[in-house]
């Protein structure tokens, strides 16, 4: 059978304009596996209140990262693709969950070159309900009423194969070689406690507690947490990061119930008021920057900062479409396409 890749991302709205915005974050939050309530109070959430007030703060926040040629993610995602592309054989497309580069284009487009067999790669190295498994679900919902003889299979979590691993820690050793800093932030966006219990394949083994994310249990596979949590340990190992030099927390939480914690604001508030003056920060739940990164982490993140004494905020971009993380892309998906398995 014919082989192609579909390189999944978040998305973005189509212009930084209030009105396009509104669009993304009602398709966005109208998500059951990212507002993970029942559909009526949902709906009253997300139509009733958080569209009716958010849509032109955040139209705001896209307007200062907005690029001349769009969205940066959609960008950044443009170049991976013709750049893994070249690197390969079988045919590459682009899509994303939510936006107008629907996942249902993008399946159509390799079924239009005579692919009968895809690997959907969504592009985040930890799996969570409203990434991974959002992606997942959907294309098996699409292959079912719109491409019944196609076979698709997805990439699992990433997050601690040692060559991605490597790749990682060398693009942040590049982009802090020089760097005097005393502390690295690494920051993962966060999620809402009840989606770690609920991808608990045990049911029993997570209690957020301090201990079952380093206690072996195959409830780490769909464990955000640990996974994340494990990037850090991975990353500062290969590094050689002093145990005081470095951090994990979470950034971009929304409402009311409880988030993972640290919270990324005020864990950068804290390192600032306890005399840090110079930190970096880091985002490894992203492989492309975009809103969360370059608005909320490099421009609110370094304001507070500076409020609270710091001197230097050092942001490490995300991989991008570094030369490096293309080949590794390139690398597994020709193990893949001889040997079905993903190296």
């Amino acid at each position: 059978m014919k082989k192609g890749i579909l390189l999944v991302n978040l998305g973005s709205p189509d212009s930084p304009s209030p009105k396009d915005v509104k669009k993304y974050l009602g398709e966005f939050l109208m998500d059951e596996r990212v507002i993970d309530i029942p559909l009526l109070a949902r709906t009253a959430l997300v139509k009733g209140i958080i569209l009716k007030t958010r849509p032109k703060a955040s139209a705001a926040a896209y307007k200062k990262i907005w690029w001349e040629e769009g969205s940066p993610l959609i960008v950044i995602s443009e170049r991976v693709q013709k750049k893994l592309q070249k690197l390969v054989d079988v045919p590459v497309a682009l899509a994303m969950r939510y936006g107008s580069m629907t996942i249902k284009k993008g399946l159509q487009e390799l079924v239009d070159q005579g692919v009968e067999e895809v690997l959907l790669f969504p592009l985040y190295p930890q799996f969570a309900m409203a990434t991974t498994e959002t992606i997942t679900v959907l294309a098996e919902e699409l292959r079912q009423e719109h491409f019944p003889n196609l076979k698709i299979e997805s990439v699992p979590a990433f997050y601690n194969k040692p060559d991605y691993i490597e790749v990682l820690s060398e693009s942040i050793k590049k982009h802090l070689e020089g760097k005097d800093y005393e502390h690295l932030l690494f920051s993962y966006h966060g999620v809402p406690e009840r989606h770690i219990r609920k991808s608990d394949v045990t049911k029993s083994h997570c209690k957020i507690d301090g201990s079952c994310c380093k206690t072996p249990s195959k409830a780490h596979e769909f464990c955000y947490r640990h996974q994340c949590l494990e990037v850090t340990r991975l990353v500062a190992e290969r590094l050689q990061l002093k145990s005081d030099s470095y951090s994990t927390s979470f950034q971009s939480r929304l409402g009311f119930d409880p988030w993972l914690l640290p919270y990324t604001d005020r864990t950068i508030e804290r390192l600032g008021k306890s005399g840090v003056k110079n930190m970096a920060i880091v985002t490894p739940a992203f492989v492309s920057d975009c809103l969360e990164t370059l608005e909320e982490i490099a421009m609110e993140g370094q304001e507070i900062f500076h409020e609270m004494g710091g001197k230097d905020f050092t942001t490490v971009p995300c991989l991008n479409d570094d030369d490096e993380w293309v080949a590794l892309l390139a690398k597994w998906i020709k193990n893949w396409e001889s040997t079905n398995v993903i190296a």
